[in-house]
């Protein structure tokens, strides 16, 4: 059952037209960074800035964000999910199932795109561009909990979303000192920081405090969505 739900996920998120954004996000920056290396001599001086505040705080969080409430929110809104909920399938499976597709595609849209930008940029420091690529995994992974969290919860997961991602990731989470501790961007930050040992990568956070709120955001995250799924099973009973 586990592969039949990761099926019609897969069916849902690129089924609509919402889905070309999966392809046009990555498409951007990596054309951006062609670009660059193509028209300027020396891409390496700016290149870990470019990955971080259009990279990380922005394209990330767009793929994440589609990934995940594509995967849920659209069920959820049309009635489809009812095909779910009516079976005798677990709710964490259910959850589960569609926030590890959510991954898988922030994995080949985000994470992999962001590795191939940073070698694009500097090809000489593989090291730095495979240390965001994991580090736009980690926080992938983090995005997709939250938004999972949010599709179950909110008729209007997209919107919140788009809100958290573009004002929150993209805005406070790099210039407002005081939020850049409640960033996953600062997290994930801290992750790459520790992996490329680049002088130009830094984050608010210390690498111990990142993993911790990383895993925590996860764990919160994906608990609530089990959660309210549940108690939309009773109201849907009654």
């Amino acid at each position: 059952m586990v592969a039949t739900i990761a099926r019609l996920t897969l069916a849902t998120l690129f089924g609509h037209r919402r889905g070309l954004l999966l392809f046009v996000l990555p498409v951007v920056l990596l054309a951006l960074c062609v670009l660059l290396a193509l028209t300027v001599d020396d891409t390496a001086d700016f290149s870990t800035a470019l990955l971080q505040q259009f990279g990380l705080a922005v394209i990330l969080p767009l793929v994440a964000l589609i990934a995940a409430t594509g995967a849920i929110a659209t069920e959820i809104d049309d009635g489809s999910i009812v095909y779910l909920l009516s079976k005798p399938i677990k709710r964490y499976t259910i959850i589960l199932t569609k926030a590890g597709v959510a991954i898988g595609v922030i994995l080949a849209l985000g994470a992999i795109p962001m590795t191939l930008a940073g070698i694009i940029l500097d090809p000489s420091d593989l090291r730095t561009a495979l240390a965001f690529g994991i580090g736009a995994l980690v926080a992938g992974i983090a995005y997709t909990a939250i938004f999972t969290a949010i599709s179950v919860i909110s008729a209007n997961a997209v919107t919140i979303g788009l809100l958290y991602s573009l004002l929150w990731e993209s805005v406070m989470g790099q210039y407002v000192d005081g939020a850049k501790a409640l960033s996953v961007q600062q997290w994930s930050l801290a992750v790459i920081q520790k992996l490329s040992d680049a002088p130009h990568v830094e984050s608010a956070v210390k690498l111990p405090i990142a993993v911790i709120l990383l895993l925590a955001v996860t764990t919160v995250g994906l608990t609530l969505a089990i959660t309210r799924l549940r108690s939309l099973v009773l109201s849907t009973s009654e």
